[in-house]
């Protein structure tokens, strides 16, 4: 008779445990241990028909690349993110809410990818018909793209090693199961060993693989956190599913940067790409309306010109409301703090609202100053120029710390327009502009003064 032991994992960070905590061990979360039974006579079976086999070390120096190359993906903006293209025999994490669209440009690749290469969709959320509509309102119609909707990972593995495609999508990983395992799909074990299995699959073919994995309601991929160490690279789709914007950005990745980002836009044909996400997003500006400053920020190698929006406005609580969308909570109390302690700007009755416009998350300290300028620009109802734009990192004294990548900041707002730029006084040193007025500031007042003058 198999004998069928009970365990208790984390869903959040995978720790197992014999017994059931309320409170787990290992991340500190609650509620979140989950029971799972585990069949020790088949993993013992298992383990004794196993054949060990190893390989070789080589030296470093003999390994050749020279047959290395990507796939692009026929999207600039995709291929920047994931750092010039699909690498061969990589697996490929994609995440982000439901209807954000991560279905939508995996169909998209297969009918850019589907002209050189052939493909292999599988999907264990949707029929064939289903997927056949989708891939009309798409326009994709290409051949050399295979359609299989199975939910068993070892029959998709096998599948894989006997059509050998140039390329896999898996949507998604939570609805994959093994049938070895008595877990539910989508439980911790299930997702965890079905990630394994494919990456086994990927790199021993030299495949890759592409996986949508479903989120959590905090917006981290669902599952433990081992199932981000187990693939290559983890892409996030970032925005709100109201606005036809979306971001996609790269968490990790193994063959490139972790700081590019893509920009697109949610059309009815699917997702389009964004080539000037400056403009688009400082598109639609008001005009002679306190609380509003440009910032400029650092995005893998490219510049972005991004909105905020700040409301200063009287409390009527005993406790003045703090609310950041788009932008660090803690960071803001930090600014109002200095622009009190250090500039004599006071918010201590007042409701504080801080925006980024266009859904984008801005986390560079180089924003630190555009905050400051619309926050004491809506607390003294006074409009910003709207050709002026600032950046900076802001000090606990009040100081303006200097940042990175100055010229290239300044070339990009020179480039749409803006003709008054705030900087530190540190960075005036080697950068010039041949349309623009820079003006070089060591705390915050002078920056706010410098911000408002008709010099």
């Amino acid at each position: 008779m198999a004998k069928i032991k009970s365990v208790y994992i984390c869903s959040e960070c995978g720790y197992e445990s014999p017994k059931w905590y309320g409170k787990c061990p290992g991340c500190s979360e609650w509620n979140t241990m989950n029971e799972e039974f585990v069949d020790k006579s088949s993993t013992a079976s298992a383990k004794a028909k196993r054949v060990i086999s190893y390989t070789k070390p080589i030296a470093i120096n003999e390994i050749d690349t020279d047959d290395e190359q990507r796939y692009e993906t026929g999207s600039s903006e995709l291929d920047r993110v994931l750092g010039g293209g699909i690498v061969k025999g990589s697996l490929v994490l994609l995440g982000g809410d439901p209807g954000i669209g991560k279905s939508t440009i995996l169909l998209q690749i297969c009918e850019k990818l589907g002209a050189t290469l052939n493909i292999l969709y599988v999907s264990g959320e949707e029929s064939k018909r289903q997927l056949k509509l989708r891939a009309i309102r798409l326009n994709v119609n290409n051949p050399n793209i295979s359609i299989m909707t199975e939910t068993d990972i070892e029959v998709v593995a096998e599948q894989i090693r006997s059509l050998k495609p140039d390329l896999v999508m898996i949507d998604s990983i939570q609805t994959m199961n093994m049938t070895a395992l008595n877990s539910s799909p989508g439980s911790v074990t299930q997702v965890r060993e079905c990630t394994n299995l494919l990456m086994h699959t990927a790199k021993g073919l030299d495949i890759p693989i592409i996986v949508v994995g479903h989120v959590n309601k905090e917006g981290s991929i669902a599952g433990p956190k081992v199932l981000e160490h187990i693939v290559d690279t983890v892409l996030y789709f970032e925005g709100d599913r109201q606005m036809s914007y979306r971001i996609l950005r790269a968490v990790k990745n193994r063959y490139g940067s972790t700081n590019e980002i893509g920009v697109f836009q949610m059309t009815d044909k699917g997702l389009s790409e964004v080539e000037n996400p400056s403009m688009m997003l400082i598109s639609g500006r008001p005009h002679n309306v306190s609380g509003t400053c440009v910032a400029c920020t650092i995005e893998g190698s490219r510049p972005i010109l991004a909105e905020i929006q700040a409301l200063v406005t009287t409390s009527g609580y005993g406790n003045p409301r703090r609310m950041s969308t788009g932008y660090d909570y803690n960071r803001l109390a930090l600014i109002i703090a200095v622009l009190e302690k250090r500039a004599g700007y006071y918010f201590s009755n007042s409701d504080t609202y801080v925006n980024i416009v266009g859904g984008l998350r801005l986390d560079e300290p180089a924003v630190d100053l555009s905050v400051a300028m619309s926050l004491i620009s809506s607390l003294k109802d006074e409009a910003i120029p709207e050709n002026a734009l600032a950046f900076g990192e802001i000090g606990l004294g009040g100081e303006i710390r200097s940042v990175s990548n100055v010229q290239a900041r300044i070339n990009e707002a020179s480039r749409l327009g803006f003709t008054k730029i705030i900087l530190p006084y540190h960075n005036l040193k080697n950068v010039s502009s041949d349309t623009a007025t820079l003006y070089g500031v060591k705390n915050v007042k002078q920056a706010y003064e410098a911000m408002i003058s008709n010099e």
